[in-house]
This record gives structure tokens, C-alpha cells and sequence, in this order.
């Protein structure tokens, strides 16, 4: 095998080698079975073996207990930004929104076409450089829920702390920062996810959600966008993505053997500093998008002096292994997507190469 890159792409992301592997070996004969997973009926044992244990280690890895239903779905998260309006936005009801980049917005207008909204908080017009503080008495009379998008994947901003919403449903997407750190998710009606990020390849959105809340949800959609439906079927209701919850559930039990989330938290941290450092030490040369306060370990996002820079920066990154450093299309700059499965040498790489990038230039 040729050298694999250092691979900081926000999704599709870094797998573990490890995971890869071991798939590799299980591609053509699972589990000694003379024939792949993909190729395994949806209701075979070995499947629903397999989607029953992925759920309940999810679970465990969150910190969150029998109360909660995890659901596989497809569509990726922004799917999600429709179903759950479409589940639990009535029409006598209002959905407050917390706006911090541009994912949190999308979800924001598919619930316009749904039901009635309100804005919480916006950082819209500062150009989503911080997290807006909000509070319980910003969200509208009879709510329905208050949504927030835990960590902002094309910004690189992040929330610190859970806000607050009092006995308001509290809903999140958490898809690039699941797993990435410990949280009270038990504050939360409801989380989704694309696997994308944390949790495997992309083709399944995971949606934990509570139980009681779950019973809630709307009688009068198609069954086939129902939350309660896939609960009621544990994710069997239609032919899943198998393959990608059999992604993970190995990365799910690679990330046990690291230790567990609170392991990684540190490892995360750890990564995110030694770029960000190179940032705050160039003196200017990279400039830091994001409000110090709210950055994300998850999405390091900078800029440079100017585009032609910046195009000199990616040329000789890609020269030296460097993969996906380019900022998302609708905002420029430069990214460093650093997930659990981004190894601290990648990283340590990476502020190496920066560090002699500036010297360099000058």
C-alpha cells in the first residue's frame, strides 16, 4: 500500500486503519458465512443481530439509557432538518431556531415550509464568527422545540455548554461533533447525526431520541417519514444502508478501545491546540475565523492574506500528503477537519508544515 495521506477532509472523513482492516477482511466473507453483508436479506439474523448491537453500544457511548430509541435512517442530516418539523411542529405551535452557520440555517427554512418559526438568536450578520448567547425567555410562546447545531462544521464554531431552553424540547445536530466529547445529552429530546464525521462513511444518519417525546410525533405524515414508524420497526421498517452500520459498528468499538469518549475529548483537544497555536504564534500571517471563545476541536478554520496564498498553501500541502485542507466552497479560506479518527501525528504534521509555510514567506 502506498503511504495513506494525511486526510483533514470534513466529510466523508479519516477512518481508522484499524476499522478499514478489519472490514477489508470481512468484505467478501462475513463472519464466515460464504457471502458479503451487502449482499445479506434485511431480515436475516446475522442483520438484525448486528443493527440491535450497533444501537444499544451507540447508546452506551453517549451516556444515555433505555428512555431513548436510536433509529438509522438515510438522507443524511439534511433530511432531518425536514422530518423533524414535519414530526413535531404542529400548526398551533412555533419552532425556535438558533442560527450559527450555514447548516443551522438550512434547517431553519425547511421549517418555514412546514410550520410557523421563530429565530432565537442569529450570528448571521456577523458573519457566524461566535456563538449567539440566548436564553430561555428569547424562545417563542408555545413552543414546540428549540433546535441548535451543536458544532458548526463549515465555520469551525462550536457550543461550549448545552443552553439552557427550560422544559422546551431541545433538539441538536450533532453530526460533526458526536462522540467527539462528553456532554449531558439526557437534555435532549432528540440528536441526529450523518455517520459521516464520527461515526463511519456516509449512508446512515443516526436520530436518538426520547421515548416519551417520540410518542408525540405526528399521525397525519406518510408512515415512511415518521420517526415512530423506524422505532417501531428498530430501523428494519424498509431495507437500511447495512453496510454503513456495519462501518459502525467497528468504528463504534474502536472508539471503546481508545478509551471512550472522555479519552478521546482529551485527544481531540490536543490536536486542535497544536493548530491553533501555529495560528495565534504566525503574527498575523494566518488569521483565525472564529471568536477564540466558541472555536471547534472538531473544525479548525483560518484565513491567509489573500487568495493567491491561500492557492499556494493547498499546492504545496497536497505535494507533502496533505489532504482536504481547502475551505468549504461558500466561505473560502482554509479548514482542518480533525475527527476522532485524525491521529495526533497528523495533526502534529500539519502545524510542522504551517509553522515552516510562514517562515518560509516570510
Amino acid at each position: 500500500m502506498t503511504k495513506r495521506l494525511y486526510n483533514f477532509n470534513p466529510g466523508p472523513a479519516a477512518l481508522p486503519l484499524e476499522v478499514l482492516k478489519q472490514a477489508q477482511e470481512q468484505f467478501v466473507d462475513y463472519q464466515g458465512m460464504g457471502i458479503s453483508l451487502m449482499e445479506m436479506s434485511h431480515r436475516s439474523r446475522a442483520v438484525e443481530e448486528l443493527n440491535l448491537e450497533t444501537q444499544q453500544l451507540l447508546l452506551k457511548l453517549l451516556g444515555l439509557k433505555d428512555d431513548y430509541d436510536v433509529l438509522f435512517m438515510g438522507g443524511g442530516a439534511s433530511t432531518q432538518f425536514a422530518l423533524l418539523p414535519l414530526n413535531f411542529l404542529p400548526q398551533d405551535k412555533t419552532a425556535n431556531y438558533v442560527l450559527t452557520g450555514s447548516f443551522a440555517d438550512k434547517a431553519y427554512k425547511e421549517a418555514t415550509h412546514v410550520g410557523h418559526t421563530h429565530v432565537a438568536a442569529s450570528a448571521k450578520e456577523q458573519n457566524w464568527q461566535s456563538i449567539p448567547v440566548f436564553t430561555e425567555a428569547d424562545l417563542a410562546p408555545n413552543s414546540a422545540y428549540a433546535h441548535i447545531t451543536l458544532n458548526n462544521t463549515i465555520e469551525g464554531s462550536r457550543y461550549q455548554d448545552i443552553p439552557d431552553v427550560g422544559n422546551t424540547p431541545l433538539v441538536a445536530d450533532m453530526t460533526s461533533d458526536i462522540l467527539s466529547r462528553k456532554l449531558d445529552l439526557n437534555r435532549f429530546s432528540m440528536i441526529y447525526a450523518g455517520a459521516q464525521k464520527n461515526l463511519g462513511p456516509a449512508g446512515v444518519t443516526v436520530v436518538v431520541i426520547r421515548k416519551d417525546w417520540l410518542e408525540q410525533g405526528s399521525k397525519r405524515i406518510p408512515e415512511i417519514l415518521r420517526y415512530m414508524t423506524f422505532a417501531g420497526h428498530k430501523s428494519l421498517y424498509n431495507t437500511p444502508p447495512v453496510h454503513s452500520i456495519y462501518m459502525m459498528n467497528l468504528v463504534l468499538k474502536w472508539t471503546v478501545q481508545q478509551g471512550g469518549v472522555e479519552q478521546l475529548e482529551q485527544q481531540n483537544a490536543a490536536k486542535a491546540k497544536l493548530i491553533y497555536d501555529v495560528i495565534d504564534a504566525s503574527g498575523g500571517f494566518y488569521q483565525g475565523i472564529i471568536d477564540a471563545k466558541d472555536r471547534s476541536d472538531m473544525n479548525i478554520t483560518w484565513r491567509m492574506a489573500n487568495e493567491d496564498m491561500q492557492r499556494k498553501f493547498i499546492k504545496e500541502s497536497e505535494a507533502k500528503g496533505f489532504e482536504g485542507l481547502a475551505g468549504h466552497r461558500s466561505v473560502g479560506g482554509l479548514r482542518a477537519s480533525a475527527y476522532n479518527g485524525v491521529s495526533l501525528e497528523a495533526c502534529r504534521a500539519l502545524a510542522d508544515y504551517m509553522a515552516d509555510f510562514a517562515k518560509k514567506q516570510g
